[in-house]
């Protein structure tokens, strides 16, 4: 049921009247209605929304801790919508900004390509808010068969429904995310946690995360339109795109950009315990760019691929440049799957010092060259090494 939002009035001797409004009006007061206990207010965004639907109509919400979707719930926000997270004060772990989809709840973001929903921060550096967490029912390879805690929000994650509906996600940009708690526990700008395939992901951009851009932990969810863009030296992003746990979705129309000495333009594990573990990470991505920061590049690990533990992926109509080393290929099980089922094809190298390098689980080097073939002709996610026309308008920073 939708949550329409109503201010009470007061009126003359003690009577009231309860008059249905817009969220579009800039008053502070607290918006209730339908038959949900949440409360939406202004500029107090934060608590769990446990049944019914919430709308966020327009104008700017102030996110000030975390705002929990549970089961059999649904948020919807419409185009134009902004919500900040306010600046928080350090160490104040318990009240971290973030948006977090639990196991059977909804979110629709329905922005457009003119009027975009951004999810951003008070403070305009990377690491200043949480990120959106989508927690899903589809399988993953932690816990096979049953469900596993989320490294951030400790939701649970996974199991056996591939098709799982965690909502629908059009024209977002999430900005400054990657809230960090320790050196293991960080925030992305979007995490999916075993989100199943009917799930909808297109037009989405992670602008400024000081974590990874996207990363999918299990799960079937497709994906496309996404970009991740980072600027900052002083808080450098870690990995453009990064999966794990046996992701096993699509992805179409990816770009990726750092133009400082963060980590990969995408890190792909299988299971770092069980490279082995089912269902195996197995993406198939086409139509994808990912720019290294070339000559600024500082980092150790400047790999536009670094694919180990056992993952599998198939990319198509890829271009790279400014990166160290284009394919990285570790471990044995990884490099086994090398010219099948992991191959790059109709790959561009552009400024690409070295374009394949192999390592065994001992250590020792293997030839991976038959990971990739090449075509000078690539386009990439659409403009080669350019930014892609598709971004135009609801994107920022490129």
């Amino acid at each position: 049921m939708k949550k329409t939002i109503s201010t009470i009035l007061g009126l003359a001797a003690l009577s009231l009247v309860t008059l249905t409004t817009s969220c579009s009006s800039d008053n502070n007061d607290d918006n209730k209605g339908g038959d949900s206990a949440f409360v939406v207010t202004r500029d107090n965004l934060k608590g769990e929304i446990g049944s019914g639907e919430v709308i966020l109509e327009s104008g700017t919400y102030k996110l000030t801790g975390k705002l929990i979707v549970k089961n059999g719930a649904k948020l919807t926000i419409k185009a134009g919508v902004i919500i900040e997270a306010t600046k928080l004060g350090a160490n104040q772990f318990e009240a971290v900004r973030y948006i977090a989809v639990a196991q059977g709840g909804k979110i629709d973001v329905q922005g457009t390509p003119t009027s975009p929903v951004v999810m951003t921060s008070e403070e305009k550096i990377p690491a200043a808010w949480g990120g959106l967490v989508l927690c899903g029912k589809a399988p993953i390879n932690k816990n096979i068969g049953s469900t596993a805690t989320a490294e951030v929000s400790d939701l649970a994650y996974g199991g056996t429904d591939a098709n799982d509906n965690s909502g629908s996600i059009k024209y977002l940009r999430i900005e400054y995310p990657g809230y960090s708690y320790s050196t293991e526990k960080e925030f992305n700008g979007l995490s999916f946690f075993g989100v199943g395939k009917a799930t909808v992901v297109d037009y989405v951009q992670v602008y400024e995360s000081s974590d990874d851009g996207f990363e999918w932990f299990g799960g079937t969810v497709n994906a496309s339109h996404l970009v991740v863009s980072n600027k900052h030296a002083e808080k450098v992003g870690d990995d453009l795109f990064d999966w794990t746990e046996g992701w096993s979705g699509t992805g179409e129309n990816f770009y990726g950009i750092r133009t400082n000495a963060g980590n990969r333009g995408i890190e792909a594990d299988n299971n770092s315990n069980n490279h082995l573990a089912a269902p195996i990470s197995f993406p198939t991505i086409k139509n994808l760019t990912l720019i290294g920061a070339g000559v600024n590049d500082t980092s150790k690990e400047s790999q536009a691929f670094k694919l180990r533990v056992g993952t599998k992926g198939k990319f198509d109509n890829v271009v790279i440049k400014g990166w160290k080393t284009g394919f990285d290929v570790e471990h044995n099980e990884t490099i086994g799957y090398a010219g099948t089922d992991l191959l790059a094809t109709n790959v561009k190298f552009e400024d690409v010092d070295v374009k394949s390098v192999g390592k065994t689980t001992a250590g020792g080097e293997a030839d991976v060259t038959k990971v990739f073939t090449e075509n000078a002709d690539a386009t990439g996610a659409g403009n080669g090494s350019g930014v892609p026309t598709w971004t135009a308008g609801w994107t920022t920073g490129l």
